[in-house]
């Protein structure tokens, strides 16, 4: 017989120490391991002897006390809803009706009730045609009965609704969601080469570079020549909560001080936030500051208007940049000093882009589902776009301009709500290139309201609809080449902000309820499912922390599709809310270098009785009316959360489809459903950010 080879003994014997132990118990109810040696612990048992009758039920009732915990944790949460519910539909608590002023959107609304009576109507056609046996929309093929099979009046009637279904209705359903399908492979398609482009940019470190840092530290005497003029713009309005913390941040801006200037552009109708932010600026003027403070009597035009009167004023001639900062807007004191050097020896460079970072990002479930879309935005969009085509649209803020560039381009113009994009793409017709700098970041909030969100997203895709309609013959005629003209029109304008949240929309929250209730026209399983998570998942790389939040996230976006939706109809047709502008509210969360300033002002505090000794009795007045006002903004005003009825509509109609798509058994399209049903009803609810009553 051939030698038995077992090398493991070899290793074996040194691993095996201490003396061999036998441990019994006297219980007989419980088993006898024998331990031989440390090792033999972790060695396989057999079955039979590892567990016995009371340990099996130890085990099944841990199992069971979990799954019960689990049961009532979903059976709070669902009561919790449903008092909800009550609370804010039944009993109108500390809510109220969201108006439907924004896009005109009472004609959208009443679609919306449409489709959902429609639904309603089939559904229990649908649900009695079950009960009694009539399962033709179970089978692959449709299958209607011929006139012998008839029953009824009822049945003849559900017959003819099936013919008529499968005769009109379908072919039309089908070829519009082929239609939306194939939007929406190309809008993935997008993504996708997007998201390949930064990928290249962080293998390869691409990123703008200088030559040589021109404001080197000991340069301080006789080298004052290397900085240029610049004029930096803080345009606000009724901006109570964040005016202190964004003029502060500016005016600690590492630059000499008679080479720049601060205007502050305020257009309150508030005389009270008036005083407040004059005795701010007339605070910093006293430390040594070039600030000004202007007031607008007239609010024509909004923020375009305001940055234009601005530069209309003639010791704006002497300034060669100007830096826009809005009022939650906190700069670092580095920040001139990290975005001018990139215009020296670049004369075609138009603009410096810096990104922004939330200080309130992990306020609520909705700042960090718009994280994830702002991270984005900035990661990927602009920052490919900024490398490969030296153009993007400018965000508004946080940003230098060189002014001949504004100048050349025609200036701050008034005709849309997005003045940013409008002297973006003009100056981009005119030549002027952009940079995006990625590792450059100023401080700023995001909406922490469901409402103040809403009317954001509503203003920023209006805008580039209605200034699509402007722009396109200046595009055509221009003397840019012709890929750029093709990538403005097609990529720019129609793809981003035209067809996503078209196709969003219309595939999810019409197309796809209806297809429940008409079978023949069924979306796969792919486009509902495989499609989007990964979509999600492109848009989630840049915020990795943000995973966790990938299913809200992908059900959040189509629910927001409605207000874009509605919001790009309204700019595109020149709807009367296309031209609205309304201010986005700010908690004036506080970041570090806040904290710091708010000591300095306690200590100053301290100080002010010796200031009103030596003060006369207008001073003395002045100081107790500001402190009167600040007394008074710290009064809080009771504000409640609102309901919007399109949301709601939406959720029931979603909701009635996934009813519908139990009859056929539908899995994953029912799941689909539900959640998206439900998280309609959340946001109709006003249930998904900030929290008022």
């Amino acid at each position: 017989m051939a030698p038995r080879l077992d090398f493991s003994n070899w290793w074996a014997k040194d691993t095996r120490k201490g003396t061999p132990v036998v441990v019994k118990m006297e219980n007989p109810s419980y088993s006898v391991v024998e331990i031989n040696g440390p090792d033999a612990a972790f060695r396989h048992v057999e079955k039979s002897r590892g567990k016995n009758a009371k340990q099996v039920t130890w085990v099944l009732l841990l199992k069971a006390h979990r799954a019960v915990g689990c049961v009532a944790w979903v059976a709070t949460l669902f009561w919790a809803l449903l008092g909800t519910i009550k609370r804010r539909l039944m009993f109108r608590q500390d809510v109220a009706i969201a108006s439907e002023k924004l896009g005109k959107g009472k004609l959208l609304f009443t679609v919306i009730k449409v489709f959902l009576a429609t639904s309603l109507t089939i559904l229990a056609f649908e649900v009695v045609a079950y009960f009694k046996g009539w399962h033709y929309f179970q089978n692959p093929s449709l299958h209607i009965p011929v006139t012998s099979d008839i029953q009824g009046l009822l049945h003849l009637v559900y017959v003819t609704w099936l013919s008529f279904r499968a005769d009109y209705i379908a072919p039309l359903i089908q070829a519009l969601s082929k239609f939306c399908v194939a939007l929406f492979l190309i809008q993935s398609a997008d993504r996708m080469i997007l998201c390949l482009g930064c990928f290249w940019i962080k293998y390869k470190k691409i990123k703008p570079r200088i030559g040589e840092d021109p404001f080197k530290s000991n340069d301080v005497d006789g080298s004052r020549y290397e900085y240029p003029m610049v004029l930096i713009q803080i345009p606000m309005c009724n901006e109570r909560e964040v005016y202190e913390q964004s003029i502060s941040a500016v005016c600690q801006l590492d630059w000499p001080k008679d080479r720049l200037l601060i205007q502050v552009l305020d257009d309150s109708d508030d005389e009270s936030i008036q005083c407040l932010i004059k005795a701010k600026v007339a605070t910093w003027n006293q430390r040594g500051i070039n600030i000004i403070y202007r007031h607008r009597l007239v609010r024509t035009g909004y923020k375009a208007g305001n940055l234009k009167s601005a530069m209309s004023c003639e010791y704006v001639q002497a300034y060669e940049f100007v830096a826009i900062f809005d009022a939650d807007f906190q700069p670092n004191p580095d920040f001139l000093k990290q975005t001018m050097p990139h215009f020296k020896d670049n004369p075609e460079l138009g603009l410096v882009q810096a990104r922004w970072t939330f200080v309130n990002k992990d306020e609520n479930l909705l700042t960090r589902l718009q994280n994830i879309n702002l991270c984005f935005h900035f990661e990927v969009e602009q920052q490919v776009n900024g490398v490969f085509l030296n153009f993007f649209g400018f965000n508004g803020t946080a940003g230098v301009w060189r002014i001949k560039a504004l100048e050349e381009s025609g200036g701050w113009l008034e005709r849309t709500t997005v003045e940013d994009m409008d002297i973006a793409v003009r100056a981009h017709l005119s030549g002027w290139k952009f940079i995006f700098l990625n590792d450059v970041k100023v401080l700023c909030e995001v909406p922490e309201s469901y409402e103040a969100y809403r009317k954001q997203q509503h203003r920023w895709h209006s805008g580039p609809m209605q200034l699509f309609r402007l722009c396109v013959p200046a595009i055509i005629t221009s003397k840019i080449a012709i890929w750029k003209k093709a990538n403005l029109i097609l990529l720019f304008f129609l793809l981003r902000k035209l067809i996503l949240p078209f196709y969003s929309f219309t595939l999810f929250c019409i197309i796809l309820p209806l297809t429940m209730f008409v079978p023949e026209a069924e979306l796969p399983v792919w486009v509902i499912c495989y499609v989007p998570v990964f979509m999600s998942f492109l848009n989630i790389l840049p915020a990795p922390k943000s995973f966790p939040f990938i299913v809200p996230y992908l059900l959040f976006e189509n629910t927001m599709s409605v207000t874009k939706f509605n919001a790009m109809v309204s700019g595109l047709f020149q709807l009367g809310s296309s031209y609205e502008w309304v201010v986005t509210k700010k908690a004036g969360r506080s970041s570090e270098s806040d904290l710091l300033a708010a000591a300095e002002r306690e200590s100053k505090i301290t100080n002010q009785l010796q200031i009103q000794r030596g003060a006369s009795e207008s001073e003395l007045t002045e100081l107790n009316r500001l402190k009167e006002q600040k007394e008074a903004a710290l009064i809080p005003v009771k504000r409640v959360n609102k309901i919007y009825r399109k949301e709601l509509t939406l959720a029931f109609l979603l909701l009635t489809a996934s009813v519908r798509s139990l009859l056929s058994a539908q899995g994953v399209h029912f799941y689909f459903l539900l959640f998206q049903g439900v998280t309609f009803l959340l946001v109709g609810l006003d249930l998904i950010g900030e929290q008022m009553s």
